[in-house]
């Protein structure tokens, strides 16, 4: 038996469509032969956020399209693949069982195994897909749907630190987007007016902070820059364009200096028992803002803790960190059958107490 592992990833929990081709050979690197991913934004723009149902039908026209791009891109033939690794959850249901669908056919046309993956994990274990970062180290994942800090202790064990309790990060952005007339997504389009504008303009709350632990809260933020938003136009009769910048500024102060204080907590906890060559990792798609990242880094290098974060093509949703987190789990003996279902809601820590609420880019986990 060959010691290469050929494995096609499939990605479909929100509004990405993805597809991508890794191998590996026994404890080497794996390489990244191909990432296919189609966004959605042009379809949902007209309604400022996903409608799930269209998520759901353009995953289902869109996944053989990604898989033949991705065997083309890198290659390979569809009889070269050893095992097929499919995001079984958390997210959008429609979207989730689009790929577990198409994952089951392919396995059973195939007769290639099959490996059921949590997208919360292939976010996690992108670091050792990109570093070769070893077990424990601590995980940031701030997205659009979610946000919570990891222990990372193996392919299948996690210990939640904390998480938000409300809106993650990334839906407090497109909602800031909105209420200020940018254009969505909103995270690059607040950051974009942030660079333009006085952080210090507006004193906006910074919620949680006066609470132990490292648990999070966005929603308060997002209403409180509206509320500053209707002042000005209630005294200036409108925004200006400097208005925008500089609420745009205040607010990502906020989330910057909510989430460094919390990982300050977080890295505490973990140098407890970890002093050893500590890591924090950070992914999701709002690890792409360069103000939050540079906080981070900041707080790292007070605590000697090694900063690392995955190119921008890795910490936003895509296929090859859910092919990478199914080799993980394929070497490590995991099979799923025709049983496998699609899950809206997965959390990496089974024993930890759920966190609140459900934000519009799937279910909190």
């Amino acid at each position: 038996m060959s010691d290469t592992l050929i494995i096609l990833g499939l990605e479909s929990s929100c509004d990405d469509t993805a597809a991508a081709i890794l191998r590996q050979t026994g404890d080497q690197a794996p390489e990244i032969l191909s990432s296919i991913v189609h966004g959605q934004t042009e379809l949902h723009a007209p309604f400022g956020g996903v409608v799930p149902e269209i998520a759901a039908r353009a995953h289902a026209e869109k996944l053989d399209t990604c898989i033949k791009e991705a065997l083309e891109a890198s290659g390979t033939a569809l009889a070269d693949v050893d095992a097929i690794a499919v995001t079984a959850g958390p997210g959008l249901i429609g979207g989730v069982l689009s790929a577990v669908m198409c994952a089951k056919g392919l396995s059973a046309g195939l007769n290639i195994p099959m490996v059921g993956v949590n997208h919360l994990a292939g976010h996690a274990l992108t670091p050792r897909l990109t570093d070769q970062v070893s077990f424990p180290y601590v995980m940031l994942l701030v997205s659009g749907g979610h946000c919570q800090f990891l222990m990372v202790h193996s392919p299948e064990e996690y210990t939640r630190l904390g998480g938000t309790i409300d809106d993650a990060p990334g839906e407090a952005f497109d909602k800031t987007a909105r209420l200020l007339g940018l254009p969505q997504p909103g995270g690059p389009s607040v950051q974009a007016e942030a660079l333009k504008g006085d952080p210090k303009a507006h004193r906006f709350p910074r919620p949680l902070l006066d609470r132990a632990g490292c648990d999070m809260s966005f929603s308060g933020l997002k209403t409180a820059l509206l509320r500053a938003r209707d002042a000005i136009i209630a005294e200036k009769g409108g925004l200006t364009v400097q208005d925008r910048a500089d609420l745009c500024a205040s607010f990502q102060a906020a989330v910057v200096d909510v989430l460094a204080e919390k990982t300050r907590r977080a890295l505490a906890t973990y140098l407890e028992e970890n002093s050893a060559q500590p890591v924090l990792a950070v992914a999701g798609g709002v690890a792409a803002n360069t103000a939050i990242r540079a906080g981070l880094e900041t707080v790292c290098a007070e605590a000697g803790v090694t900063f690392t974060a995955p190119p921008l093509a890795l910490c936003t949703d895509n296929a090859a960190m859910i092919a990478y987190a199914g080799i993980e789990r394929y070497r490590a003996g995991a099979r799923d059958d025709m049983s496998l279902s699609a899950r809206p809601r997965w959390p990496l820590d089974q024993s930890a107490p759920a966190m609140l609420g459900s934000g519009k880019k799937g279910a909190k986990a």
